[in-house]
């Protein structure tokens, strides 16, 4: 991209002593001794200053701090990191300056396609490259010294890059980089003015820039037209122009050419001149300049930024020579400024000639653009935003540039540019033969973004004919995959089963079933879950994981019998039927599409429940490498960091599972709320916190997170009614534990799962009820104790021992408590080992447990069992 030339009309910058204070202000904690960046906000109506306004900031920090400029353009909206490859043009493209590769780093293959640097490839998950360019820019600071971004014309910035802009200035920290952005107040509207509500919010100063009043527009007639001009003439310019800052400077120089005397008896004159400058009078000034020079500015117009001579000759239909006359008229009227590539004086110019292009010569000049700049080897993505302006015309070609160029758009980070090019293909139509395709194509692109939206385009999809039976299988995943980010759970398990009932026996037809199970299983109901389970078993049990159907069918039997509280060490067997040569198999990874995360999760979560922690780890560690790797950093990334957390949690390593946990939740805030990932993060988060002992922390968590009815509907890891009912148990607010806790066993039993570690309620509820009814408690416990024994972990024995103890007293409490002692020990859980130790001093009245219990606690970061401990230490227990 080549840089931009700078505007040719000296634009004087009266009373502007605010807003050039305000920018002093900014360069001066730029480049203090302990750099302060921020942002800097300036509004105002079209013609104000404000780009005057910009280049008098850029010439304050010239030589203090590195300043990059970029600007946004009407008809360039839709180029995705349009924005974002102007400001880092000089960093990335100068030869010789940086090796791009060595810059980026690890975030080269991330990154790179976005900013233009290496060919487009893959998908781009679009957190992932914002925090990418994050990482770059914190990187050019660190090698160029404070730094400053600057966006004219932000209202008509990408959203790629505006919404990346308003996640960066968001950051924490005291970074040494400054932003500022100037925008038109009447332009911004739907996402564009949220993103520009975002950055004002966290700027340091906001400043709107007004009109000039009649006196200073008196001022900048003398200094231009005649220090004699008199006051009827100047209060006239400033009728005309309204103190509109260009429309003076224009206006004046338009009497300076006419040679107009700047006095009372030419006042009428100046409405005149005034209309020539804009609208309809700079329009029928162009027209004066004949046929050929009013074509070479459409064409120009068409192109909109980076003009060059040659396209717009192409566009306008000139030859060199001719082209080349046109632009030197341009330049001389004051419409265009700049040898090659050109620019439009002012975007009121630029976006008046636009306009008056009548719409069918319009539409044509798009699609001749189009076609030049594909033969000019810019790529599909680059000619899209002209194909989105052509009417739709049944051209096959046509679509197939469009899907194209959704392609790119999604490898670079951009599904929202994708999806514009995909629904402008549905307008062409596509052939029937490729519709389905493009619909399916349509539904990746608004996965993320829109789960409700992709629900309908896959549902078209599939009432359609094109797709063969892979391909159908593969759009039914993604419609079941829309449905459950969309809290329909249930409805995409319907729908895999449906699909598997009218596909013939084979591998299509054993992923959908297995597929089908994944969505049953994570149901938080059924109808029938014995009768799910049976079916799973008689499909699973005897596989030899021969492929990943096989692999993932044996993945979900081991989740269900551990959440159904089977022997753990058959289920250890399953599971490691489910991984050849103890890895995740090819095409079953986290980052792969075909079956989503979910089977790899499941199984991770099996091992841990399991008590194979190690196992555990080593999945979820992938996981978070995986994600990184692959530059995706939201929702993906968020699971992973809950998963993480969760297994420290389970470790007993409460203090890093909270940090883990939280580091989830705010990656989880910036992909939207209430999503599935939230729930079982906060989920995970309060159980931690309870752990530690902080009680009013994890009601906090559950306040800001609404952790509380209506559940989701799919399942929340660990079980969220058995979590929120110990919650509620801390706060000592019994009777409504106890409705919560039976409400989840209830629940729970009806699907025959019974894993106590899995889903605490049933011991929880035992200790709420033991003083009204010990004979219920004592029911509750001797459930516990049977599931525990027939899942055989050591965790699970050992916490129901400690349920068991905590209904009795006197030396049976301390048998039972020993006992209890002797598996957690064994156990890779130190927080439950931590637990029971100290109960079991305090039961026996042993200093030396006690102690060591509470150098577990202290290693665990459970506070609360940390203060317990040396409460009844001081009071002196015996020894």
């Amino acid at each position: 991209m080549v840089p931009r030339p700078e505007h040719p009309v000296t634009v004087p910058l009266l009373e502007r002593e605010a807003e050039l204070a305000a920018a002093a202000r900014a360069v001066e904690a730029l480049c203090a001794d302990t750099p302060t960046g921020g942002v800097l906000v300036y509004s105002g109506e079209a013609g104000l200053g404000k780009t005057a306004l910009l280049s008098e900031l850029r010439r304050i920090a010239a030589g203090r701090c590195a300043v990059w400029s970029a600007r946004g353009g009407e008809t360039v909206t839709s180029v995705p990191f349009h924005v974002v490859r102007q400001l880092m043009q000089i960093a990335l493209n100068v030869p010789g300056l940086v090796d791009p590769r060595e810059l980026l780093g690890d975030w080269y293959d991330i990154v790179g396609p976005a900013l233009g640097v290496t060919p487009p490839g893959g998908r781009a998950d679009p957190q992932g490259v914002r925090d990418g360019l994050d990482a770059l820019v914190l990187r050019l600071a660190d090698i160029h010294g404070p730094l400053v971004l600057v966006v004219d014309d932000a209202h008509w910035s990408d959203q790629e890059s505006l919404g990346w802009l308003a996640s960066f200035v968001q950051r924490d920290g005291g970074l040494p980089v400054l932003v500022v952005i100037a925008y038109r107040t009447e332009e911004p509207v739907g996402d564009t003015a949220e993103y520009i509500r975002t950055i004002e919010s966290a700027a340091q100063q906001c400043v709107v820039l007004r009109a000039l009043t009649p006196e200073a527009t008196a001022s900048l007639a003398r200094a231009t037209v005649d220090e004699h001009a008199d006051d009827p003439f100047c209060r006239e310019v400033w009728a005309v122009t309204g103190g509109n800052l260009y429309e003076t400077v224009e206006l004046l120089a338009k009497v300076r050419d006419e040679d107009l005397e700047p006095v009372e008896g030419s006042a009428g004159a100046l409405r005149a001149l005034g209309a020539s400058a804009r609208g309809t009078g700079l329009i029928a000034r162009l027209e004066e300049m004949g046929n050929t020079t009013t074509r070479f500015a459409w064409g120009a117009a068409i192109l909109g930024t980076d003009i060059s001579l040659e396209l717009a000759a192409s566009l306008a239909v000139l030859g060199p020579a001719e082209a080349s006359e046109c632009a030197d008229r341009l330049r001389a009227a004051r419409i265009l400024i700049g040898d090659d590539p050109m620019e439009f004086v002012h975007p009121l110019i630029a976006g008046a000639v636009y306009r008056a292009i009548p719409p069918a010569t319009r539409t044509a000049m798009h699609g001749r653009a189009a076609w030049a700049v594909t033969q000019a080897g810019r790529g599909a993505a680059a000619a899209a935003r002209h194909l989105l302006e052509v009417h739709p015309d049944d051209d096959p070609e046509l679509v197939g540039q469009l899907r194209d160029a959704a392609a790119e758009h999604l490898a670079v980070g951009a599904p929202d540019a994708a999806r514009r090019c995909l629904e402008r293909a549905l307008q062409e139509p596509p052939l029937l033969e490729v519709h389905a395709q493009v619909l399916y194509e349509l539904g990746c692109a608004t996965l993320l973004t829109s789960p409700a939206t992709t629900v309908g385009h896959l549902r078209a999809a599939l009432d359609m004919p094109g797709l063969d039976a892979a391909q159908r299988v593969d759009v039914v995943f993604r419609l079941s995959q829309a449905l459950t980010h969309n809290n329909q759970t249930r409805e995409a398990a319907q729908v895999v089963a449906a699909e598997a009932a009218r596909t013939a026996p084979g591998p299509a037809r054993m992923r959908l079933q297995a597929v089908h199970f994944l969505w049953e299983g994570v149901q938080a109901s059924e109808d029938d879950g014995p009768g799910r389970s049976r079916r799973l078993a008689e499909m699973a049990d005897g596989l030899p994981g021969r492929d990943n159907s096989e692999r993932a069918l044996l993945i979900l039997r081991a989740f269900d019998r551990v959440a159904r509280g089977e022997n753990a060490e058959e289920i250890i067997q399953i599971c490691d039927r489910a991984l050849p040569d103890g890895q995740l198999a090819p095409g079953l990874g986290w980052t792969n599409t075909a079956w989503g995360f979910e089977p790899p999760a499941l199984l991770g979560l099996t091992y841990a429940f399991a008590d194979r922690l190690d196992r555990a780890e080593s999945l979820f560690s992938e996981a978070l490498r995986a994600f990184e790797i692959s530059g995706w950093s939201g929702g993906h990334l968020a699971f992973a960091h809950a998963l993480v957390g969760y297994l420290q949690r389970r470790r007993g390593n409460l203090a890093q599972a909270e940090v883990y946990l939280r580091e989830s939740l705010r990656l989880a805030e910036r992909v939207g709320n209430g999503l599935p990932m939230h729930w079982d993060a906060a989920c995970m988060l309060i159980d931690t916190l309870l752990a530690r002992g902080r009680v009013d922390a994890a009601q906090e968590a559950a306040d800001r997170y609404a952790f509380a009815p209506p559940y989701p509907s799919s399942i929340v890891i660990p079980d969220a009614q058995s979590v929120r009912g110990r919650l509620l148990l801390a706060q000592g607010r019994t009777k409504d534990a106890v409705v919560e806790l039976e409400a989840a066993g209830e629940v729970l039993k009806t699907r025959g799962r019974h894993n106590g570690v899995m889903a605490p309620w049933a011991s929880d509820l035992a200790r709420a009820v033991a003083a009204d009814d010990p004979e219920r408690a004592a029911d509750l416990s001797a459930y516990v104790r049977d599931h525990a024994e027939r899942f055989g972990t050591d965790t699970a024995i050992g916490e129901s021992l400690r349920c068991a103890a905590a209904l009795e007293t006197g030396e049976r409490a301390v048998e039972l408590l020993a006992k209890a002692v002797v598996f957690l020990e064994a156990s890779p859980c130190a927080y439950e080992h931590a637990r029971a130790r100290v109960e079991y001093g305090v039961a026996a009245g042993s200093a030396a447990e006690l102690t060591r219990g509470l150098a577990l606690a202290e290693v665990c970061g459970a506070d609360g069992l940390v203060a317990l401990a040396r409460q009844v230490l001081a009071a002196g227990p015996k020894a």
